[in-house]
């Protein structure tokens, strides 16, 4: 998985998967400063896994053979009737003193891309709480971390 600098205002606000092989067209390997630019990520304040802290996130494609509409529901854990699950999770996404980024459906429990586990603090995933206020509480609770389902049909 992979996005941009967790402090960066520019480049790309969605985390991407990227390949394990890449293939090269016209470049420069010069790294410059009037460019976009994406990091790899990294797990940070996951409230349900602490021992994740700093791990590197690896990034998954979801396949249904028979699916013709794919949706993710946060807030969720389990798909509404007649819809199929097809993982489950928390909600995650960059912490509020930082640059937006996309909300992403964590997978539970979440893997991690073994050997990565230095504080490189590039693309970073925290777990999602609701603020009352303009979310209705009830039914959602102040401070609780969301949970999300990705559901198929």
């Amino acid at each position: 998985m992979a996005g941009s600098l967790y402090s960066h205002t520019g480049s790309g606000s969605n985390y991407l998967c990227l390949t394990t092989d890449p293939l090269w067209g016209h470049y420069d390997d010069s790294a410059g400063v009037h460019t976009a630019q994406i990091y790899g990520a990294e797990y940070e304040g996951l409230v349900f896994s602490s021992s994740l802290h700093d791990e590197d996130a690896p990034c998954s494609v979801c396949q249904s053979k028979a699916a013709r509409t794919v949706m993710m529901i946060p807030g969720r854990n389990k798909c509404y009737t007649g819809w199929n699950m097809e993982y489950n999770g928390y909600l995650v996404a960059n912490n509020i003193d930082n640059t937006k980024s996309e909300y992403v459906c964590l997978d539970s429990p979440p893997d991690v891309i073994y050997g990565g586990h230095t504080d490189q603090n590039g693309a970073v995933l925290y777990s999602v709480e609701g603020i009352c206020g303009s979310l209705p509480c009830p039914p959602y609770v102040n401070g609780r971390e969301l949970t999300c389902v990705v559901c198929s049909k």
